[in-house]
């Protein structure tokens, strides 16, 4: 999972790109990057590992002055946390085309197959981004004769939608034009399209999630649609294009248990009211499945479950209480490469307040169950604070499949819930008893707030692929380039490459 933004503005961007990127931080911690173009600055571009504020110094954002821009936040999906694969990537041909993207590409490997062999074009990573990147390149070469214009990129990314498959998000600068954003067909990866007045002129911002939007004062005009391409020309112009393709709106579900910030609406569904729902729809399948329950106090995981815990323990009638105090300077456990790096962490970001916990039988809340590595240690937490019984509820069902969208459950056998019973997950974590959301509740929750969305992607939970086109094959490969164990080989060749660099 990664954050996008994109800014055409009468003022500089470069303050804005980075306040953007800040408040989406939570979508990738592992690199970040922004370019800018202006009429006298021409491009500029800064990217590297590490969060917004150990990337950016104050030297690189006095360069980057120019009026129109594109950021990224990333996290390794196919990648490893050492990679050399921050974005936005770069090719000069045909007009200089900067482009970030959030999402995965199911058709990688014959799309890189086609563009060096076809579309004479040069690779030099393994990202699918790069690869979008040089699709769209080729399109626009093959459509233009002389400056671009918005027609011509319409055509250019209908012409990649027929080529690209799976989930994406893209903003793209196309240097002396504008900034051009698009989402897949499916509308699996978020994207929201904002404006404001600044100085007689709108201005106008794309983002992956309405908080971005908020912090900078943009009004939030609409979602992008699925397939629809949104072009923002450097004088302030802006262009709507519908793909007239094949197109369906099913959102990524997992955005809304997991990823998003609370404050955020995306598709026209409050993420803050999708979790009250959740918690409202968990405590339901607690007061049927566990009729005689006798727990204490319903105590959140922090910081994505809150939302969901405190309406459990309304519903179930029992006490409230935050018990683990979190360190806020470590990343987010889920989104860390590496078992040992998760197992290190849990411990140095959660402790847990000792009187909360002595003697009471506590029902802990979490969003999900990934890889159960988390829940195992917090669960020991709990007793080791003095817990008599420790009781765990998901507000997701269990995670039983990969994504192969660009969230990072890559290797089935990785997940705990994958050829499990609910019983053999709750003994391996070792919970008094885990309880499950049912798949249809967490549906029932997320929708509730946009009627207009009849199916949502959820294809970790459920095992079924909306684009159609995910194969046994597909999956098995993907295991075997996404464990932890080759994204382990990648780093130590990674560091391998970069001292020689550095000699």
């Amino acid at each position: 999972m990664c954050g996008v933004v994109g800014i055409v503005s009468s003022e500089p961007v470069n303050q804005f790109l980075y306040n953007a990127l800040t408040v989406m931080q939570h979508r990738g911690q592992d690199a970040a990057g922004i370019v800018t173009w202006g009429e006298e600055q021409g491009l500029k571009k800064r990217k590297g590992n590490g969060l917004v504020r150990d990337v950016f110094h104050n030297r690189h954002m006095t360069d980057m002055r120019g009026t129109s821009g594109i950021g990224h936040v990333r996290y390794p999906t196919a990648g490893g946390s050492k990679s050399a694969e921050a974005q936005p990537f770069y090719v000069n041909s045909p007009y200089g085309i900067c482009l970030a993207h959030n999402g995965n590409l199911t058709n990688y490997d014959e799309l890189a197959e086609l563009l060096i062999r076809d579309d004479r074009r040069h690779l030099s990573t393994n990202s699918d981004s790069e690869v979008l990147l040089n699709v769209l390149a080729h399109e626009l070469q093959m459509r233009v004769n002389g400056n671009p214009t918005a027609e011509n990129v319409f055509d250019a990314i209908d012409a990649l939608h027929k080529r690209c498959k799976g989930g994406y998000a893209v903003v793209a600068l196309i240097v002396g034009f504008g900034v051009v954003a698009f989402r897949d067909p499916n509308g699996i990866r978020p994207l929201v399209l904002g404006e404001r007045e600044e100085y007689g002129r709108k201005d106008y911002m794309v983002a992956s999630e309405s908080v971005a939007l908020d912090v900078l004062q943009f009004s939030r005009l609409r979602d992008v649609r699925p397939g629809e391409c949104i072009v923002i020309e450097n004088n302030g112009s802006l262009h709507c294009h519908d793909y007239p393709g094949p197109t369906a709106h099913t959102p990524c579900i997992f955005e809304y248990v997991y990823f998003a910030r609370p404050d955020s609406i995306m598709d026209e569904l409050s993420v803050y009211k999708a979790r009250l729902r959740m918690g409202e729809q968990l405590a339901g399948k607690i007061v049927r499945s566990f009729q005689d329950h006798d727990i204490d106090v319903v105590i959140p995981i922090p910081d994505t479950s809150r939302t969901s815990a405190l309406q459990v323990a309304y519903h179930l009638g029992v006490k409230y209480r935050e018990g683990f105090i979190k360190n806020r300077y470590i990343g987010r456990t889920f989104i860390m490469p590496g078992q040992e790096e998760r197992k290190k962490s849990v411990r140095q970001k959660l402790n847990a307040i000792t009187l909360e916990f002595h003697n009471k039988n506590v029902l802990l809340v979490d969003d999900s169950i990934v890889r159960g590595t988390t829940s195992k240690q917090i669960i020991k937490l709990a007793r080791d604070a003095g817990a008599r019984k420790v009781y765990f509820a998901s507000a997701a069902p269990p995670v039983r499949y990969p994504n192969v969208y660009g969230i990072d459950m890559p290797a089935a056998s990785e997940l705990i819930a994958n050829g499990r019973t609910v019983e053999e997950i709750q003994e391996i974590i070792g919970a008094d008893r885990l309880i499950y959301q049912d798949l249809n509740g967490l549906i029932r929750s997320v929708r509730h707030g946009n009627s207009g969305i009849t199916e949502f992607d959820t294809s970790c939970f459920s095992g079924e692929y909306v684009t159609g086109d995910v194969t046994d094959e597909y999956l098995c490969e993907l295991e075997k380039r996404r464990n932890d164990a080759a994204k382990q080989k990648r780093e130590t060749l990674y560091d391998k490459e970069s001292n020689v660099v550095a000699l």
